[in-house]
């Protein structure tokens, strides 16, 4: 019976795949279809067996999906289709696969870190797909960006940190840790010119002029709009509502206004896809979260 809400949830990470990829959204009746999925399963299995643990259980799963999906959605990092399937990921893999897996193993966890290894993964495969396709525009930007006083002043001064802390690591530290904190040193390296490669991949690739009559609810505006000195929208707002959209089209038919930039994300929703594919085969191999830790130490 729960097995059900697992074959949904793959159709159903496929099909947002789909639409992400080619409308940079997921329809609302996708998502909470997961999660009435999740939920009705369960329900189903608990009346039949007369066992609510597994209800309880598809609740507080969701729960720690709403959590992520808040959290996520106001630091920017995912749009509302993301936060939504998140949810019902929630449902479907927190407890309710749990009573098959066995609670000890915690599969959503391991499914959140699959999330976060596979969306670097593939965050970084896109983003080199798009510098390619944009090639002009990224070269241009790059050289722009090379070019600004206070990229060329960071520069610097992460090189002459990075030199002398090197140094310090090769000189002054233990033998047996001077790994690991080179290896940390490299990091903090990287993830500044790998933060430097997205700037500029989102200013290159991400940024499209759209009419206001072509805007949809959830759209990412790039730069503040203004009506009258009046902010109506901007990248704060985390994405623009239809009441925001009325109001432009509305002020547009009198006025015809300029068309607004809206940065377009990285359809993210095929990394769920590969991430929950990833889990369910882990618990194929029987891989346990005790496993993986032992592995790492």
């Amino acid at each position: 019976m729960i097995w059900i809400s697992i074959i949904i949830a793959l159709i159903v990470l496929i099909i947002g795949s789909i639409t992400d990829i080619k409308k940079r959204e997921v329809h609302d009746f996708v998502s909470y279809g997961l999660i009435f999925a999740a939920f009705g399963a369960a329900l189903l299995y608990s009346i039949i067996y007369w066992d609510y643990t597994v209800l309880a259980q598809t609740a507080m799963g969701f729960i720690i999906g709403v959590i992520i999906a808040y959290g996520m959605f106001y630091l920017g990092q995912w749009g509302g289709g993301d936060s939504k399937l998140i949810m019902g990921l929630g449902a479907v893999l927190g407890f309710n696969v749990f009573a098959i897996f066995g609670a000890k193993d915690y599969w959503l966890l391991i499914m959140l870190v699959n999330i976060v290894f596979v969306g670097a993964i593939y965050g970084l495969i896109w983003s080199i797909y798009l510098a390619i396709k944009h090639k002009k525009a990224f070269m241009k930007n790059l050289r722009l960006w090379s070019e600004k006083r206070s990229i060329m002043l960071i520069r610097r001064i992460l090189l002459a940190l990075v030199v002398v802390f090197a140094l310090v690591i090769i000189f002054f530290i233990p033998e047996e840790f001077k790994i690991l904190f080179l290896s940390f040193l490299a990091v903090v390296f990287v993830v500044f010119y790998l933060w430097l490669f997205i700037k500029i991949i989102e200013e290159s690739c991400m940024i499209k002029e759209t009419l206001i009559s072509r805007l949809t609810e959830g759209d990412w505006i790039y730069k503040n709009v203004y009506i009258k000195k009046r902010l109506i929208v901007g990248p704060k707002d985390l994405g623009i509502s239809k009441e925001q959209i009325a109001l432009l089209q509305k002020y547009d038919k009198k006025h015809k206004l300029k068309p607004v930039q809206v940065k377009e994300g990285i359809p993210f929703i095929p990394a769920f896809l590969i991430a929950f594919i990833i889990t369910i085969m882990m618990y194929y191999a029987n891989i346990t979260v005790l496993s993986i830790l032992l592995n790492l130490l």
